[in-house]
């Protein structure tokens, strides 16, 4: 049976109109397809019927450590949570021209079931009978929202019970009525009906707009970030409210890039137990925070050291001034102290990946100069419509290639041969046919 190594992802089709996408970060197998998404059980004991065709049953049930979960051949229990269609992150490549574009929400998203809110877990969102009232006897799906970079006043007022005067705050913004015609422009017409001088006070229809083109959806997306919001949400024309994450909802959101350094290490748990958890680190205005993701296996058994330097993606930052989901992207030997970047967006809405010439455990002041044994070469390709990245390296006589579109970690596929010779052979040929169809060594 074919495996997957540690970082190595696969894509398997499912029944959905895009593939599933397999990925194993350290150890640990997950599905992009519902079945393993809205399983109970933690995501170390998760399986799904795409894992299980992949790996094998008895390679499953070895990692598992015996039976496989009696859940992870069925999607979701019913009504463990509402009916709702998730985004896929754009790619980039696919042509957003005469897509429907609206700001993305920094909200709390919720279900109207035409009595009652739902998160998506299906918990109740205990709103006063004052702010419901008006909203119609049909399905809705919305966001509830306060302002921009709101989001943790939000969260704290959607989750009190006392249906309290907090909630003035707070307005519906909808995007959608899933029950509610086939294609998307009917959906939103049977809204813009359904609110025009509706008595629902604290509910609206989220204004969208047609992309004209790329140029435009960066406009905008620029736009929108630069007023505080959080980026942007495409819908397909004509596209059908789909159950589960559907290619025909795409986000789009810029990234960001800056440097900390290394304060401390914090233990793991679970099955991070005798290994790093988090790290600790600190900006040169003295802000403290943690980043506890984005680590391999081995990152988090031999840490960057206390003091040195890292490189760090996150989405925005909080109202105090703190990095909004950080993640770990690489150690980096900085002359100077480390400053945060002001939040802006970049050229493209996704940074592009960071690829080290040396692994973490190899970050010393004297780099080892690169060899004929040692070799990687990073290429990328940019058109109208795309903007991907190809990287190929070998070790010994291993040729791997990485590949995939720019801020994605792309798939990985390795490649063994008799002797260096044959190896090196091998990558000039490859170099070769990428150069030959436009990719630039970057």
């Amino acid at each position: 049976m074919p495996d997957l190594e540690d970082g190595e992802s696969a894509e398997v089709q499912g029944s959905a109109a895009t593939p599933y996408v397999i990925k194993n970060t350290g150890g640990v197998f997950s599905c992009t397809c519902p079945a393993w998404r809205n399983q109970s059980h933690p995501i170390e004991r998760r399986t799904c019927k795409h894992i299980r065709k992949l790996r094998g049953e008895d390679a499953e049930k070895e990692r598992l450590g015996g039976e496989l979960p009696a859940r992870a051949a069925s999607s979701t229990k019913a009504g463990s949570g509402p009916p709702l269609l998730l985004a896929h992150a754009w790619d980039n490549a696919c042509d957003l021209t005469d897509w429907w574009m609206s700001e993305k929400l920094d909200g709390v998203r919720a279900y109207w079931d035409g009595k009652q809110f739902l998160s998506r877990q299906g918990n109740v969102f205990h709103a006063p009978d004052w702010f419901v009232a008006g909203l119609p006897a049909t399905p809705l799906d919305g966001e509830l929202w306060m302002d921009r970079k709101k989001f943790q006043k939000t969260v704290s007022v959607v989750r009190r019970q006392d249906k309290g005067d907090q909630w003035r705050d707070i307005r519906y913004l909808v995007f959608d009525a899933p029950s509610r015609g086939e294609t998307f422009e009917e959906r939103m017409d049977f809204l813009r009906d359904a609110f025009d001088g509706a008595t629902a006070d604290f509910a609206e229809v989220h204004n969208h707009e047609l992309c004209r083109s790329e140029p435009h959806l960066l406009e905008e997306l620029a736009r929108v970030e630069s007023l505080g919001g959080e980026g942007l949400m495409l819908r397909q024309p004509s596209s059908k409210y789909e159950v589960g994450r559907s290619s025909t909802l795409l986000k789009v959101k810029t990234f960001h890039d800056a440097e900390a350094v290394v304060i401390d290490h914090q233990a793991g748990r679970g099955k991070h137990k005798g290994k790093l958890g988090s790290l600790l680190v600190k900006l040169s205005d003295g802000t403290e925070f943690s980043v506890g993701t984005g680590f391999s296996d081995a990152q988090r058994a031999a840490p960057p050291t206390v003091g040195s330097s890292i490189t760090f993606r996150y989405q925005e930052l909080s109202d105090g001034g703190v990095p909004r989901f950080p993640s770990f992207v690489g150690v980096r030997e900085m002359a100077d102290s480390p400053v945060l970047p002001a939040a802006k967006p970049q050229s493209t809405p996704a940074n592009r990946i960071s690829v080290p010439t040396e692994s973490a455990e190899n970050s010393s002041d004297e780099q080892p100069a690169e060899t004929a044994a040692d070799l990687t070469r990073y290429f990328e390709f940019s058109d109208a419509k795309s903007h991907k990245f190809w990287e190929i390296s070998r070790r010994g006589n291993d040729v791997t290639v990485r590949y995939g579109r720019i801020g994605t970690n792309g798939q990985t596929r390795t490649k063994s041969f008799t002797d260096e010779a044959k190896a090196t052979a091998h990558l000039e040929k490859l170099v070769g046919e990428k150069t030959g169809k436009g990719y630039e060594e970057a």
